[in-house]
């Protein structure tokens, strides 16, 4: 059963489900690339695509697994999943609802966990991290792709402001210092990270998130006024569209 954690951004991804499934920006990617040679040859019978949103990257590493549990807290999501995955003949994906917050698994049951662009959505990201280390083996991997924060602090502010008022279910884009901090207080040992920078296309952008009118013009109205430091760090464009930083951690349970 889905408890209350995560229940926010579950109202707001209900009728985005298809958007995500035929996203482009989440159906391809180096982060998505990343994940599918970690898993490849290794004979991992489980593997959990956490926060799965259109699936993407459970379609893409269920030829080298044997089980891959799709999981979100969007019922719409997993029925989207579900019909994608009939389509697609992937047998060996299985959709389960839950919160990162919540995992409804027992302990230690999953060979490795992998997690893509879902980790700023959740209302306790330690929380959700500790989950994730309970449900791996020991020795188990977990990669967690997602945008990451700029360290300076002006251009933090203006990003989070920006992401806010694209997503109001949006919680924080975490820098890479705190998540290396972060994994380390959860039990985990970071082996690696790589770092890419993804560009947003201004219009899919706003329009996957059905982001209201007056919102996408106060976006504008902001990216107009922002100051040069700002511009330059984020890439800013004259559309609006721009660069996010993406980082992707690799790590393990010892």
């Amino acid at each position: 059963m889905v408890r209350q954690a995560g229940q926010f951004a579950a109202k707001h991804y209900e009728d985005r489900a298809s958007s995500y499934v035929n996203s482009v920006v989440h159906r391809q990617g180096d982060d998505l690339d990343v994940m599918v040679r970690a898993v490849q040859g290794r004979g991992f019978e489980r593997v959990l695509d956490l926060g799965c949103g259109g699936g993407h990257v459970s379609y893409a590493v269920a030829p080298h697994v044997g089980q891959v549990v799709a999981c979100d807290v969007t019922a719409g999501m997993l029925a989207a999943v579900s019909r994608s995955v009939q389509d697609r003949g992937l047998g060996n994906i299985a959709v389960e609802q839950g919160a990162a917050e919540a995992l409804p698994f027992d302990d230690c049951v999953f060979d490795a966990v992998l997690c893509r662009f879902s980790a700023h959505h959740w209302e306790g990201f330690e929380a959700g991290l500790r989950e994730v280390h309970r449900v791996l083996k020991p020795g188990g991997l977990a990669i967690f792709g997602d945008v990451t924060a700029p360290e300076d602090a002006m251009s933090d502010s203006w990003l989070q402001t920006l992401e806010l008022m694209r997503d109001i279910s949006h919680v924080r884009d975490y820098a890479v210092t705190e998540w290396v901090s972060a994994l380390g207080r959860s039990g985990f040992v970071v082996d690696g990270l790589i770092r890419s920078r993804l560009r947003m296309e201004f219009e899919s952008w706003v329009s996957r998130t059905r982001t209201p009118t007056e919102r996408v013009e106060g976006i504008r109205s902001l990216q107009r006024g922002a100051p040069v430091a700002v511009r330059e760090r984020l890439g800013l464009e004259e559309d609006g569209s721009f660069l996010l930083d993406v980082t992707v951690f690799q790590s393990h349970r010892p």
